[in-house]
């Protein structure tokens, strides 16, 4: 270990004095005074030209921001910005003198096309967060919550507001109302707001803004200029409820002699969100009996790595905000899987149930496939005192399947009534510049699956934050701290699952004590790093980042949050030499060096991988992208199940991609992935096109298909086999083959009113081959780590394979046969119209169809999946109306 660690410290010696003689520059902040609108009311038609604008002066002045930065704007933008009692008004005026080449097309919500315009206010005036409001000129309404001073933009926040553009001759023009209580604000008599104003010109690919704030900053809301004039706005109690009714109808294949599968339910629920304002600036959203039937399905994913799957949130409710919850163990520059290790995971809440049933030959069963939420809240906002305050809490319901035995019935628990919370709090100490916060997470079951299920799952964390050199150099940090509690059964369980394995032989740091009911873990991470600083005379900036992030053994997160492994320890650096502004062919261009060490707590080196990569825009907005990662060394604690650490393979990768102009009707993109591994030992082969097809600016059309294929030689895990009192662990060579194609569809009929649909084809298909058992899986010849076994060993019939390793002539023992043909497809058709703010109208068709072709093996793969995709044999229909009206105060 010595020598990584002193490998480490000669990359801090060369990074930093290198950083730090990077200066700043200091640009003057912008002033715009605004005034109480008097006189005739504006009526909202995108043309500001109502006698009551006269009384504010435009403001201008734009600064090109991308692609040369610091130059005047190609079309100059001029803004205004009025106010009364219950809204703020913005009138644009977004000069082009070629408005025939204005990019008018549509998208839905958040998709932000075409010419826009955008302000993004920071009525907190804390100088880290921000409302932004974007208008496209097709009328495309987009919003988003900026925090950590733009460096995470939450477009899932959707406030009420109203907007209206106009076309002219000589160029655009849109009139903006936000009502006050969507925003959040102190009470001061007079208010200073943080203002920045973004015009894009699509066909240019320029953005030019009202205050300059230089890319090489590394910062964004700080650097605003500020809105005057602002006097005596009340305080708005934000009420909006808005109650739902859902019609559902499923349709799927009938199934003889099956009481609960006749082929056809049907059901209509009703359920009611709200939103309060308790302050100012601190607000309540809540939900009863919710329903997220037109939330778009989880793209498939099959691992056989063992690892769990990560799935985004899709969930309106869960989504918006939540950036307050978003406490992650590492950070972006550790790449990898480890970016997904979360204390808050909110799928969580109302994931399927993890109990089954007990259940003899002959009886059906009937299985809720997810456990309902009985209702959920929210408390969050953020004081003028600098205090972020996030409070979550849901409930879901105790599950029950239903067995049938020849029409006698009885019903087994298979999900504990289940309570969880999670709290978040955050303090701004010298204007932002220094952050402390902390969280905490409670996951609380009632008895029952107690010998699988954890009683009670706690984690917490304190963090740090602090800027300096205007804010282009930070340091963070965080300690995080878990408890599970439950029987000796179920912490038994916890100690020998995938993402412990106490049990694993050889391993110094952990022993198996099925005594035990609780586990205590430990983990953080600490990083320093530099996001800006003054460029150099091509636009260069050097940025770097470099930290170490630890994983107790006993660290478990996954009641409430997600964690792929624990007993970790991590570091990596990330050095970036980011070119900003256009230089010869570029607009501009990135170049990247990373590397990644890692070591669990016994002292055991587990990692090392270098990766180069370089990244360009070019003037004719094509983007293109190369890297090489070398990775001389790999030992998984995972990978055998327990049954002691493995060495992996050495390898070379390279990847490489381009995108073409996205202005135009048709663009691509193509992604290529290639691994060698050392020795004939391993190949990974990927490829992905994607074409989007605007037949017109109302239609955007994207077909897809990725092409994936990962064979390795020997290191497959298959099964563990008991053989003369031990243990054998046995492995073989894998070929997996994954194709899925992807296909998206946006049809706007207006900016309020939508056609989407998605659909998604997808098979993988593993197959096995030349079967072994590990017999030395540290030592550093891959054909010694295992023994395979000879023909006269292993026969195979009808689904296992059988083994006689000594010769008797008798079978010592047996694995059922790994390989699978795993077909599913999966597609949503969603009407969405809101048809006033905040009220909307669903019409959902969603279909599912995972094929029982499990063993169909020898078909060609590209047969076996367009004939078994959609086929309408298990085919599942589901047709949704959900009608939600919005009352607001």
């Amino acid at each position: 270990m010595k020598k990584y660690s002193l490998l480490f410290l000669l990359c801090m010696i060369c990074i930093v004095p290198a950083s730090m003689a990077q200066g700043s520059d200091s640009i003057p902040r912008k002033k715009y005074t605004t005034a109480r609108l008097k006189g005739v009311p504006i009526v909202l038609d995108g043309i500001p030209s109502e006698e009551t604008w006269n009384g504010v002066e435009w403001g201008g002045d734009f600064t090109q921001w991308q692609p040369a930065e610091g130059k005047p704007p190609s079309q100059p933008t001029r803004f205004k910005i009025l106010y009364d009692d219950r809204f703020l008004y913005i009138a644009y005026d977004c000069i082009d003198k070629a408005a025939d080449s204005i990019d008018k097309r549509m998208g839905r919500r958040d998709a932000f096309p075409g010419d826009f315009v955008e302000i993004n206010i920071d009525s907190y005036h804390d100088k880290r967060t921000a409302f932004s409001f974007t208008l496209s000129v097709s009328g495309v309404r987009g919003d988003e919550f900026v925090s950590n001073d733009g460096d995470n933009w939450d477009e899932n926040w959707n406030p009420i507001w109203y907007a209206k553009t106009h076309i002219h001759k000589g160029g655009w023009t849109a009139e903006v109302k936000i009502p006050l209580s969507q925003l959040r604000y102190g009470n001061e008599k007079d208010k200073v707001w943080g203002i920045q104003i973004m015009r894009r010109i699509f066909r240019k690919e320029e953005r030019s803004t009202w205050q300059f704030i230089p890319q090489n900053s590394g910062v964004w809301v700080s650097r605003f200029g500020e809105l005057h004039g602002l006097k005596d706005i009340p305080f708005h109690r934000q009420v909006e409820i808005a109650p739902y009714v859902t019609v559902q109808a499923d349709k799927y294949k009938k199934e003889a002699g099956n009481p609960f599968a006749d082929g056809f339910d049907a059901k209509l629920t009703g359920g009611l969100d709200g939103k309060v304002a308790v302050t100012n600036d601190l607000i309540l959203d809540f939900t009863i009996n919710p329903d997220f039937g037109q939330v778009e399905a989880d793209p498939s994913q099959v691992r056989i790595d063992g690892f769990q799957n990560f799935f985004s949130e899709r969930r309106p409710f869960f989504i918006e905000s939540s950036n307050i919850f978003d406490y992650q163990i590492t950070g972006s520059a550790a790449g990898g899987d480890y970016d997904s290790d979360l204390l808050f995971y909110s799928r969580r809440i109302g994931s399927s149930p993890h109990g089954y049933p007990n259940t003899n030959s002959g009886e059906y069963v009937k299985y809720p496939q997810n456990t309902s939420i009985l209702g959920a809240a929210k408390f969050s906002g953020k004081t003028k005192k600098g205090w972020s305050i996030g409070v979550l809490e849901s409930v879901t319901e105790r599950e029950k399947a239903t067995i049938d035995d020849h029409g006698k019935r009885r019903k087994e628990l298979v999900e504990p009534f289940t309570n969880y919370f999670v709290g978040r709090l955050q303090k701004d100490i010298n204007k932002g510049n220094t952050v402390i916060g902390g969280i905490f997470t409670a996951v609380n079951r009632e008895h029952g699956l107690d010998d699988i299920l954890h009683r009670s799952a706690y984690s917490g964390g304190i963090d740090f934050l602090h800027f300096w050199k205007r804010r282009t150099w930070y340091i963070r940090g965080n300690f995080i701290y878990s408890r599970v509690n439950g029987s000796k059964e179920a912490i038994l369980n916890t100690q020998t699952t995938f993402e412990h394995l106490f049990q694993r032989s050889g391993a110094k740091e952990v022993s198996v004590d099925s005594s035990r009911t609780s586990l205590t873990g430990t983990g953080g991470t600490f990083r320093i790093g530099k996001s800006g600083g003054k460029a150099g005379k091509m636009g260069q900036v050097l940025r770097f980042e470099t930290g170490v992030t630890l994983r107790s053994p006993e660290l478990e997160l996954n009641d409430m949050g997600f964690m792929l492994t624990a007993n970790e320890i991590n570091h990596w650096t990330w050095i970036g030499l980011h070119y900003q502004r256009p230089f010869s062919m570029f607009r501009n261009a990135r170049l990247n060096y990373n590397h990644w060490f890692r070591w669990d707590y016994g002292g055991q080196l587990l990692y090392e991988q270098y990766n180069f990569n370089s990244h360009a825009t070019f003037r004719n907005n094509w983007q293109s992208g190369t890297g090489v990662t070398w990775n001389p060394y790999d030992v998984s604690n995972n990978a055998l199940r327990g049954a002691g650490s493995m060495r992996r393979p050495p390898g070379i990768g390279w990847t490489y991609y381009v995108n073409s102009d996205y202005r135009k009707k048709v663009y691509g993109q193509v992604n290529l992935f290639k691994w060698w591994g050392f020795d004939n030992s391993m190949i990974i082969n990927s490829a992905g096109l994607t074409v989007n097809i605007v037949p017109f600016n109302a239609l955007n059309i994207s077909i897809g298909a990725n092409y994936n294929r990962n064979w390795r030689r020997q290191d497959q895990y298959v099964s563990q086999v008991a053989y003369n009192g031990t243990n054998r662990t046995i492995v073989g060579e894998v070929d997996q083959t994954t194709v899925r194609f992807t296909g998206r569809l946006t049809y706007n009929l207006t900016p309020d009113l939508t056609i989407q649909y998605y659909g998604q084809p997808f098979i993988t298909r593993p197959k096995y081959n030349h079967f072994a058992w590990v017999s030395n899986a540290l030592t550093k010849d891959l054909d010694d780590r295992f023994t395979r076994f000879t023909p006269n060993q292993i026969s195979f019939n009808n689904g296992t394979y059988f083994v006689d390793e000594n010769g008797d002539g008798n079978t010592d023992y047996s694995f059922a046969k790994p390989d699978f043909n795993f077909v599913q497809f999966r597609s949503n058709l969603v009407v969405r119209w809101e048809y006033r703010p905040g009220s909307e109208f669903y019409l959902v068709w969603s279909q599912g169809n995972t094929s029982d072709a499990y063993d169909e093996l020898d078909t060609p793969i590209f047969s076996s999946l367009f004939n078994n995709a959609f086929s309408g044999s298990n085919n599942r229909n589901i047709f949704l109306l959900k009608f939600t009206y919005r009352f607001l105060r």
